[in-house]
């Protein structure tokens, strides 16, 4: 069993920047994180295997959020840069083995952190 914590979401104005954290418990092969936005399904906003071999991004993130981890620490990151609105959302981070990146590769879910951002 692996436990997720994410910190870091806030509020913030669009065109501004957040990093999120994610710390596990332990280490894991695959960590991601997804977002829920109010009334929508969870999806996938990025992903990265053990030592950054294999990074995934969503297409609507792309040139704006980066991800990567710190495997010394068990710690996850995501940098949010050039907010939108359309990115308010509760964000999941998520850990697995499986391969792929669909959210049914991932055993295990933290609790999220709210992202608020505003025009």
């Amino acid at each position: 069993q692996v436990q997720l914590v994410e910190s870091g979401g806030d509020s913030a104005q669009a065109g501004g920047s957040l990093r999120l954290s994610c710390a596990a418990s332990g280490y894991v092969y695959k960590m991601g994180w997804f977002r829920q936005l109010p009334g929508k399904e969870r999806e996938a906003v990025a992903a990265i295997d053990s030592r950054g071999g294999l990074i995934y991004y969503a297409d609507f993130v792309k040139d704006r959020f980066t991800i990567f981890r710190d495997d010394a620490k068990n710690l996850l990151y995501l940098h949010m840069n050039i907010l939108k609105p359309e990115d308010t959302a509760v964000y999941y981070c998520a850990a697995g083995v499986a391969s792929g990146w669909d959210s049914n590769t991932y055993a295990w879910w933290g609790q999220g952190t709210q992202v608020t951002v505003s025009s």
